[in-house]
Protein backbone atom coordinates (compact mmCIF):
# COMPACT_ATOMS: atom_id res chain seq x y z
CA UNK A 1 0.00 0.00 0.00
CA UNK A 2 1.41 3.37 -1.02
CA UNK A 3 0.42 6.69 0.55
CA UNK A 4 2.56 9.42 -1.02
CA UNK A 5 2.59 12.72 0.83
CA UNK A 6 0.20 15.42 -0.37
CA UNK A 7 2.78 18.20 -0.57
CA UNK A 8 2.37 21.90 -1.32
CA UNK A 9 5.23 21.68 -3.81
CA UNK A 10 7.04 18.69 -5.36
CA UNK A 11 9.66 17.02 -3.17
CA UNK A 12 12.02 14.10 -3.74
CA UNK A 13 10.07 10.90 -4.36
CA UNK A 14 11.94 8.98 -1.67
CA UNK A 15 10.76 11.54 0.89
CA UNK A 16 7.19 11.70 -0.38
CA UNK A 17 6.84 7.91 -0.19
CA UNK A 18 8.29 7.48 3.31
CA UNK A 19 5.65 6.73 5.89
CA UNK A 20 5.26 4.38 8.86
CA UNK A 21 2.99 1.46 7.93
CA UNK A 22 2.18 -1.42 10.25
CA UNK A 23 0.95 -3.97 7.71
CA UNK A 24 3.89 -6.28 6.99
CA UNK A 25 4.08 -9.38 4.81
CA UNK A 26 5.14 -12.11 7.24
CA UNK A 27 6.23 -14.40 4.39
CA UNK A 28 8.74 -11.88 2.98
CA UNK A 29 12.36 -11.77 4.05
CA UNK A 30 14.90 -8.97 4.30
CA UNK A 31 18.01 -10.20 2.50
CA UNK A 32 21.58 -9.88 3.68
CA UNK A 33 22.27 -7.43 0.84
CA UNK A 34 19.27 -5.30 1.83
CA UNK A 35 20.37 -5.32 5.47
CA UNK A 36 23.86 -4.25 4.47
CA UNK A 37 22.47 -1.39 2.35
CA UNK A 38 20.23 -0.19 5.19
CA UNK A 39 23.08 -0.09 7.67
CA UNK A 40 25.53 1.39 5.18
CA UNK A 41 23.08 4.23 4.55
CA UNK A 42 22.72 4.74 8.30
CA UNK A 43 26.51 4.69 8.74
CA UNK A 44 26.96 7.64 6.37
CA UNK A 45 24.64 10.01 8.22
CA UNK A 46 26.06 13.31 9.44
CA UNK A 47 26.97 13.71 13.10
CA UNK A 48 28.39 16.44 15.34
CA UNK A 49 32.16 16.63 14.78
CA UNK A 50 31.95 13.27 12.99
CA UNK A 51 31.48 11.58 16.38
CA UNK A 52 29.23 8.92 14.81
CA UNK A 53 27.24 7.98 17.95
CA UNK A 54 24.69 5.70 16.24
CA UNK A 55 24.85 1.91 16.48
CA UNK A 56 22.23 -0.77 15.78
CA UNK A 57 21.24 -4.06 17.34
CA UNK A 58 20.10 -6.25 14.46
CA UNK A 59 17.61 -9.12 14.33
CA UNK A 60 16.61 -10.88 11.13
CA UNK A 61 13.48 -13.01 11.46
CA UNK A 62 14.34 -16.51 12.63
CA UNK A 63 17.33 -15.47 14.74
CA UNK A 64 17.67 -15.20 18.53
CA UNK A 65 18.35 -11.46 18.17
CA UNK A 66 14.98 -11.01 16.44
CA UNK A 67 13.20 -12.76 19.29
CA UNK A 68 15.06 -10.67 21.87
CA UNK A 69 14.17 -7.40 20.15
CA UNK A 70 10.55 -8.47 19.63
CA UNK A 71 10.22 -9.27 23.34
CA UNK A 72 11.33 -5.73 24.26
CA UNK A 73 8.44 -4.18 22.30
CA UNK A 74 5.27 -2.99 23.99
CA UNK A 75 2.36 -5.36 23.36
CA UNK A 76 0.69 -2.93 20.91
CA UNK A 77 3.81 -2.77 18.75
CA UNK A 78 4.54 -6.48 19.12
CA UNK A 79 1.08 -7.29 17.68
CA UNK A 80 2.04 -6.00 14.23
CA UNK A 81 5.86 -5.85 14.28
CA UNK A 82 6.08 -9.64 14.64
CA UNK A 83 5.38 -9.84 10.89
CA UNK A 84 8.40 -7.70 9.91
CA UNK A 85 11.40 -9.40 8.35
CA UNK A 86 13.87 -7.31 10.34
CA UNK A 87 13.84 -5.68 13.77
CA UNK A 88 16.48 -3.25 14.97
CA UNK A 89 17.16 -1.19 18.06
CA UNK A 90 18.97 2.08 17.49
CA UNK A 91 21.37 2.93 20.30
CA UNK A 92 23.56 5.95 20.90
CA UNK A 93 27.11 5.87 22.23
CA UNK A 94 27.16 8.77 24.67
CA UNK A 95 30.90 8.97 25.48
CA UNK A 96 34.16 8.53 23.64
CA UNK A 97 37.86 9.07 24.42
CA UNK A 98 37.24 12.85 24.60
CA UNK A 99 34.30 12.63 27.03
CA UNK A 100 30.57 13.13 26.48
CA UNK A 101 29.44 12.98 22.85
CA UNK A 102 27.45 16.14 22.04
CA UNK A 103 24.11 15.72 20.27
CA UNK A 104 24.32 11.92 20.37
CA UNK A 105 20.53 11.57 20.22
CA UNK A 106 20.37 13.90 17.22
CA UNK A 107 23.07 11.84 15.50
CA UNK A 108 21.10 8.64 16.05
CA UNK A 109 18.00 10.35 14.66
CA UNK A 110 19.82 11.39 11.50
CA UNK A 111 21.25 7.91 11.09
CA UNK A 112 17.84 6.28 11.54
CA UNK A 113 16.25 8.60 8.99
CA UNK A 114 18.93 7.55 6.49
CA UNK A 115 18.06 3.93 7.26
CA UNK A 116 14.32 4.33 6.68
CA UNK A 117 14.86 6.33 3.49
CA UNK A 118 17.13 3.57 2.20
CA UNK A 119 14.32 1.14 2.99
CA UNK A 120 12.00 3.17 0.74
CA UNK A 121 14.61 3.10 -2.02
CA UNK A 122 14.77 -0.71 -1.72
CA UNK A 123 10.99 -1.06 -1.96
CA UNK A 124 10.73 -1.93 1.73
CA UNK A 125 8.78 -0.27 4.53
CA UNK A 126 10.03 0.84 7.92
CA UNK A 127 8.37 1.97 11.12
CA UNK A 128 10.22 3.57 14.03
CA UNK A 129 8.90 2.91 17.55
CA UNK A 130 9.41 4.50 20.94
CA UNK A 131 7.26 1.77 22.55
CA UNK A 132 9.88 -0.69 23.76
CA UNK A 133 11.85 -1.40 26.93
CA UNK A 134 15.35 0.13 26.82
CA UNK A 135 16.16 -1.66 30.09
CA UNK A 136 15.32 -5.06 28.57
CA UNK A 137 17.41 -4.24 25.50
CA UNK A 138 20.38 -3.33 27.70
CA UNK A 139 20.04 -6.61 29.60
CA UNK A 140 19.48 -8.85 26.56
CA UNK A 141 22.44 -7.44 24.61
CA UNK A 142 24.81 -6.69 27.51
CA UNK A 143 25.12 -3.01 26.69
CA UNK A 144 27.62 -0.92 28.66
CA UNK A 145 26.39 2.11 30.62
CA UNK A 146 27.45 4.61 27.94
CA UNK A 147 25.35 2.89 25.25
CA UNK A 148 21.70 3.98 25.42
CA UNK A 149 18.85 2.33 23.47
CA UNK A 150 16.50 4.99 22.06
CA UNK A 151 14.42 3.58 19.20
CA UNK A 152 13.16 0.29 17.78
CA UNK A 153 12.64 -0.09 14.03
CA UNK A 154 10.67 -2.67 12.05
CA UNK A 155 11.60 -3.22 8.39
CA UNK A 156 10.03 -5.50 5.83
CA UNK A 157 7.73 -5.79 2.84
CA UNK A 158 4.26 -4.26 2.71
CA UNK A 159 1.08 -6.29 2.99
CA UNK A 160 -2.60 -5.53 2.59
CA UNK A 161 -3.93 -3.70 5.68
CA UNK A 162 -6.32 -6.61 6.30
CA UNK A 163 -3.43 -8.50 7.96
CA UNK A 164 -3.91 -6.16 10.92
CA UNK A 165 -7.27 -7.90 11.54
CA UNK A 166 -8.85 -5.38 13.93
CA UNK A 167 -11.03 -2.77 12.22
CA UNK A 168 -9.50 0.19 14.04
CA UNK A 169 -5.99 -0.89 13.08
CA UNK A 170 -7.02 -1.35 9.44
CA UNK A 171 -8.71 2.06 9.33
CA UNK A 172 -5.67 3.73 10.90
CA UNK A 173 -3.46 2.12 8.23
CA UNK A 174 -5.70 3.41 5.43
CA UNK A 175 -6.22 6.90 6.88
CA UNK A 176 -4.76 9.84 4.93
CA UNK A 177 -1.42 11.16 6.11
CA UNK A 178 -1.50 14.61 7.68
CA UNK A 179 1.02 17.28 8.52
CA UNK A 180 0.93 20.82 9.88
CA UNK A 181 0.45 23.24 6.94
CA UNK A 182 3.64 24.84 5.65
CA UNK A 183 2.22 28.25 6.62
CA UNK A 184 2.30 27.12 10.27
CA UNK A 185 5.59 25.26 10.00
CA UNK A 186 8.15 27.95 9.17
CA UNK A 187 8.28 31.50 10.53
CA UNK A 188 10.13 34.64 9.49
CA UNK A 189 10.74 37.91 11.36
CA UNK A 190 8.92 36.73 14.50
CA UNK A 191 7.31 33.66 15.99
CA UNK A 192 3.92 33.18 14.40
CA UNK A 193 4.74 35.24 11.30
CA UNK A 194 4.63 32.72 8.51
CA UNK A 195 7.48 32.47 6.04
CA UNK A 196 4.80 31.35 3.57
CA UNK A 197 1.76 33.57 4.15
CA UNK A 198 -1.26 32.50 2.18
Amino acid sequence: MRKPADTSTPIASILAHRWSPRAYDESAIVTEDQLRALLEAARWAPSFGNTQPARYLVGLRGTPSYDRILSTLDSGNRAWAQRAGLLLIGVMVTTNEKGDVPYAEYGLGLSSENLVLQAVDLGLIAHQMAGFSPEAAKDFFGLPDEVVPKIAIAVGSPADPSVLEEDWRIEREKAPRERVPLADFAYADAWGTSAFPE
